[in-house]
C-alpha cells in the first residue's frame, strides 16, 4: 500500500470516526442542543479537527443524513419494480414505505427535514449539496414513476405525476415535523402511523378516478 492510499484510509476512517460520534451525540442531546464540541469530546478529537473535515455541525447531519436517502431510494425503487403490485396498489404502498424509512433513522430524517425547510442546506459544500439534491430529485422520480404507471392504467387522475409526488412527500414530510413541533422530540411510527394513514386516505380518494 502506498503513502497516498494510506492517508486516503486514514482520512475516511477519521471522518468515519466523527459521523460514529456525531450519531450518538445528536440521539442523546437532540440536534439543538448538540455542539461541535460535543461530538469532538465524543470522537476524543479537538474540535479543530472535525472543521478539518465537516464545516458545521448542519453539514455532519447532511452528511449522516445520505444513508437515510440512499434507504428511501432503495425503497421506491423495491416498490417501483414489484411485478406483483398494481401501479395504484403501490401508491397505497407508498405510506408503509415511507414509514420504513423514518423508522431507519427518525432523528437524522427529521434534522434533514428541519435542514432543508429552513434553507440551511443551501449554505453547505457544493460536493454535499449535489449529492443530497441527486438522491432527493432519483428519489422523486421513482415516487413520480409510480403515479405515471397508474395514470396510464387509468386508476388515477390525470394530473402531473411529478406534482402528485411531490404532494405526497411534502404531506408525508409536514406530518413529521408538526409532531416533532408538538411534542419536542421524535415521534415513533405508532404515533406518525394513524395520521400518515388518515393522510394517505384522503390522498388517495382525491387521486382515485
Amino acid at each position: 500500500m502506498g503513502i497516498q492510499e494510506r492517508k486516503e484510509r486514514e482520512k475516511e476512517r477519521r471522518r468515519q470516526q466523527i459521523m460514529v460520534a456525531a450519531k450518538r451525540i445528536f440521539a442523546n442531546k437532540g440536534f439543538g442542543r448538540a455542539t461541535m464540541e460535543d461530538i469532538a469530546n465524543e470522537a476524543e478529537l479537538s474540535p479543530g479537527t472535525l472543521y478539518l473535515y465537516f464545516r458545521s455541525k448542519d453539514e455532519l447531519c447532511v452528511s449522516l443524513s445520505l444513508r437515510v436517502l440512499e434507504y428511501l431510494l432503495i425503497r421506491m425503487e423495491h416498490l417501483n419494480d414489484d411485478k406483483q403490485m398494481t401501479p395504484f396498489e403501490k401508491i397505497v404502498q407508498l405510506k408503509k414505505a415511507l414509514l420504513d424509512v423514518y423508522e431507519f433513522d427518525p432523528s437524522i430524517l427529521t434534522n434533514l427535514f428541519y435542514l432543508q425547510s429552513n434553507d440551511t442546506i443551501n449554505a453547505l459544500s457544493p460536493v454535499l449539496k449535489a449529492e443530497i439534491d441527486k438522491l432527493s430529485r432519483t428519489a422523486l422520480g421513482k415516487i413520480s414513476s409510480i403515479f405515471e404507471k397508474a395514470i396510464e392504467e387509468g386508476t388515477c387522475m390525470d394530473w402531473s405525476p411529478e406534482g402528485l409526488a411531490k404532494t405526497i412527500w411534502s404531506t408525508f414530510y409536514g406530518i413529521v415535523l408538526w409532531e416533532k413541533g408538538t411534542t419536542g422530540s421524535e415521534p415513533d411510527v405508532v404515533q406518525l402511523g394513524p395520521l400518515i394513514d388518515r393522510a394517505f386516505q384522503v390522498f388517495e380518494r382525491g387521486i382515485r378516478r
